[in-house]
């Protein structure tokens, strides 16, 4: 579906609530990418190895699937509106403690338990979207809302870039505190979802009965959320330190800002081009298309050998990563029960991100394996993975247009 009419099927309210999600999404990874960012100046502060600093983003990972089953569970059954607002205001709250951190292993515990906020935030967020929209407009709400958390990227490195210098990475925490004053925006302009109003008329039933005959889906999502993760992450946390280390580019400088900028700049053209394609040609096949045109573009990416080239290997590689994520959001949505749609598919992407926790540290081991070589590191680590994703997506099932309120299954 061409951009304006898609935007067209979108009543005022629903724009509100398109823009709220997609502003959840992009601040809440704003605050999870600051760490990225300060991982070489948290070590030297700490007196640490860097891969020390990287459990904390381990611990975020790991963290999320228990917050997307609590704060699903509560959206289920108290409203997507109110607790996504309750949850997002925690999460800046727990961002802004890091700022305050007077040891490692205190830092790494605020991040465990902002992990726990962070994994809230997706799975309600989409689903209140995706509940309020026709069914024509997911594909490119889809796109747009998962490009929400390359946005949050740029905005991490544009803030680390004009203030790290001046108040350290301590104060790049504090400005985490932004996001709460999104739920301002939230409690004025977005309504509850009118899928879950309806659902409120039906007989409650606990989340094992409502899995009931799911659990085959959930095990099949959480795989393959967990491909997706080791793609996302894999491409995109390691990626300062690699300009740090194996470019030897200095974090705060104008040329790292320019690398983060346009890697970001293909994470949002890729979102919307295949979340808008999948309307077209099916969720299935617009992210194998995506998972697999990221092979050839690796070479770029980290062996371009000019700035010119790494720059360009830097957008197009997101192009392909967000591509295929960019069919996420309506993807989960449209395979999940109506009645677990606040819970099943933020449960599952957070469970898959619990498997792949460990991308940063595994990507940390094996480039110092090879001397330091972060560049065949997130090389191999994406090829790799590039094809499991495309594979177990083939494997799957789909459910293109499938109509919310009525719990159809998976075509």
């Amino acid at each position: 579906m061409p951009l304006p009419a898609a935007l067209r099927e979108l009543d005022p309210t629903q724009r509100h609530t398109v823009i709220a999600s997609f502003l959840g999404w992009t601040l809440d990874a704003f605050d999870y990418f600051l760490l990225t960012f300060v991982i070489l100046a948290v070590a030297q502060e700490f007196h640490v190895p860097k891969a020390e600093v990287t459990y904390g983003l381990f611990l975020t990972l790991a963290a999320r699937p228990l917050g997307a089953l609590v704060f699903g569970r509560l959206a289920d059954r108290y409203g997507r509106r109110r607790v996504l607002m309750f949850d997002i205001v925690l999460f800046s709250i727990l961002e802004v403690a890091c700022a305050f951190a007077p040891s490692l292993a205190i830092l790494l515990g605020l991040r465990f338990l902002f992990g726990v906020a962070m994994g809230g935030e997706w799975g309600i967020g989409a689903s209140l979207a995706m509940e309020s929209i026709p069914a024509a407009s997911r594909g490119f709400v889809s796109g747009l809302l998962q490009s929400g958390y390359p946005c949050g990227f740029f905005l991490a490195a544009l803030v680390n870039w004009l203030l790290v210098d001046h108040i350290g990475w301590r104060g790049l925490f504090i400005v985490g505190a932004m996001p709460a004053l999104l739920v301002l925006y939230i409690r004025r302009k977005v309504p509850e979802s009118p899928v879950w109003q309806a659902q409120q008329a039906k007989p409650r039933q606990g989340v094992m009965a409502s899995m009931r005959g799911h659990w085959k889906l959930f095990i099949y999502l959480m795989l393959l959320m967990a491909a997706f993760n080791m793609f996302s992450h894999g491409s995109q946390d390691m990626y300062p330190t690699f300009v740090q280390e194996t470019l030897k580019i200095p974090a705060g400088s104008s040329t790292a800002f320019l690398l983060t900028a346009l890697l970001n700049m293909g994470a949002l053209v890729g979102g919307l081009t295949f979340g808008s394609m999948s309307e077209k040609i099916g969720r299935r096949k617009a992210i194998i298309i995506a998972a697999l045109l990221a092979i050839p573009v690796i070479p770029l990416w980290t062996y371009g050998g000019s700035l010119l080239l790494l720059g360009l290997g830097a957008f197009l590689i997101q192009v392909m990563v967000q591509g295929a994520w960019g069919v996420v959001p309506t993807h989960l949505n449209e395979l999940s029960p109506d009645a677990v749609r606040g819970t099943l598919p933020g449960f599952a992407y957070q469970m898959g991100n619990l498997l792949a926790a460990i991308t940063a540290t595994a990507q940390t081991w094996l480039a110092e394996w090879r001397g330091g070589d972060f560049a065949f590191a997130m090389s191999a680590w994406i090829a790799v993975v590039a094809v499991v994703l495309a594979l177990l997506t083939w494997l799957g099932p789909e459910a293109r247009g499938r109509g919310f309120g009525k719990d159809g299954g998976p075509a």
